[in-house]
Parts: C-alpha cells; sequence; structure tokens
C-alpha cells in the first residue's frame, strides 16, 4: 500500500514540527529566565542579611561600594529585574521586551566584567584603605565619652573579641587605656588584665579575602547562567521574528 503524501501535507508537517521547536525553545528561555531571577533574588536576600548581620561595617568606610554585602544586594536587584523582563517576554512572546532583556544583559556582563577587573587591579589599595579605616576608627574611639559613637565601640569590641585580637597592629595601639574586650580571659574580672597581643588588621583582611572569593565564585556562576540566557535569547526572537509572532 503506497501512501501519496502531497506538497500541502509536507508543508503542514513541517510547520507543525518547526512550531513544536519554537514551543520548546520558547519553553526552555522561560525557564532559564525564571530560574536567573530567582537565583538573582536569593543573591539579594543573602546580601540584605549580610547587610543586617554584619559587625564591621561601622569601621570600613573607605570602600563601601565595594563591600560584599553591598555588591551583591546592587548587582543582584538590578539582574533580577532585568531577568524578569526576560520571563514576562518569553511567556508573552514580546519580542520588544526580549530583545530588550538581550541588550541590558549585555551590557550587565560588561559592567560585572569591569568590576571583577577593578577588584583585581586595585586589592593592595584596599588593603591599604582598609588599615586606614581601622586606625581613625580606634582613634574615634580612644576620644569619645561614655556613649558617644556607641555603634562604633560596639563593632570595635565585637571585632577584638570575635577574632581574638587587640588594637589594629597591636596591643600597644590603646596605650593604656585597653578595653575590656582585648581580655584574654572570658568572663575578665581581674584588675590586671591579659590581653591579646596580635592586631586586628590582618585577621580581618583575611576575613575580608574569605568573603571576596565566596562573593566571586556567586559572580562566576552568576554570570554563566546570565551567558546561557542571552545565548538563547537572541535564537527565539529571531523565530519569533520570521514566524511574525508576538509584538
Amino acid at each position: 500500500m503506497v501512501i501519496n503524501v502531497t506538497n500541502s501535507d509536507r508543508g503542514r508537517l513541517s510547520v507543525r514540527m518547526t512550531s513544536a521547536c519554537v514551543n520548546c525553545l520558547k519553553s526552555l528561555v522561560t525557564a532559564l529566565h525564571f530560574l536567573c531571577w530567582l537565583s538573582n533574588a536569593f543573591v539579594v536576600a543573602f546580601g540584605e542579611f549580610m547587610m543586617m548581620h554584619s559587625r564591621f561595617a561601622s569601621l570600613v568606610t573607605s570602600f563601601w561600594p565595594v563591600y560584599p554585602a553591598n555588591t551583591l544586594v546592587v548587582t543582584g536587584t538590578i539582574a533580577a529585574c532585568v531577568c524578569y523582563l526576560g520571563v514576562v517576554g518569553g511567556m508573552r512572546e514580546n519580542r520588544c521586551m526580549l530583545i530588550s532583556f538581550y541588550v541590558l544583559l549585555s551590557f550587565l556582563i560588561s559592567v560585572e566584567l569591569a568590576m571583577a577587573c577593578v577588584f583585581f587591579v586595585y586589592n593592595r589599595e584596599i588593603g591599604t584603605y582598609f588599615e586606614k579605616d581601622l586606625m581613625h576608627s580606634l582613634e574615634v574611639y580612644k576620644i569619645s565619652g561614655p556613649g558617644e559613637n556607641q555603634t562604633l565601640k560596639d563593632d570595635f569590641d565585637a571585632i577584638q573579641y570575635l577574632f581574638k585580637c587587640c588594637g589594629v597592629h597591636g596591643v600597644a595601639d590603646w596605650g593604656g587605656n585597653v578595653p575590656i574586650s582585648c581580655c584574654t580571659l572570658d568572663p575578665c574580672n581581674v584588675t590586671d588584665q591579659p590581653n591579646w597581643q596580635e592586631g586586628c588588621v590582618g585577621k580581618l583582611q583575611d576575613w575580608f579575602a574569605k568573603n571576596y572569593l565566596s562573593t566571586a565564585a556567586g559572580v562566576v556562576s552568576m554570570f554563566i547562567l546570565q551567558f546561557l540566557c542571552m545565548s538563547i535569547t537572541l535564537p527565539l526572537f529571531c523565530c519569533f521574528a520570521v514566524r511574525g509572532q508576538g509584538y
């Protein structure tokens, strides 16, 4: 038995296969964009958590824009808005939203790469500002009376207690007025208290370096996901444009 397939049948079959491929690509793009939006929303929430629970922000003020929590919140918020545009554009087959998403995400990836280069090039300069800020905070602590600059005092005490250190370069930074947070005993209820001898600047720089390492790992992961979203968006836009779908 011979089945005759006319040109019109072939055309309808081709249209169906093309529609199925486009729908599959549309679903994939929407899912990736939603995953990108969800990941950036998590990054923003994590950055806010770090900002709320960090005890060191008041001591380091010269380079607050590159503070890990601030970086996560700013970049995560912008990326989440851009990815939301991609989600809506994919679901509604909106070519204007998709091309806007593509352009904005390309710009965002370029900014992220530029920020990574800045962090790498000015890493040593950041360490210099870090030490300068801590010395300034210590001097403010020493001249402040009871109830003055209490947040700064609490943060400095928290650093010395948590990292088991004293002063910026050592206990000598405090002169003869060493705070109880430098005491090696817990609780410290002796008159001639024994103090930690090591300064806090080295330990805090190591702590910040670890934070930047985790932040960099997150940024690299987000960069890969964003690049995948950008790479797959353009083919879907072209499919919609050729078939006259969307607007």
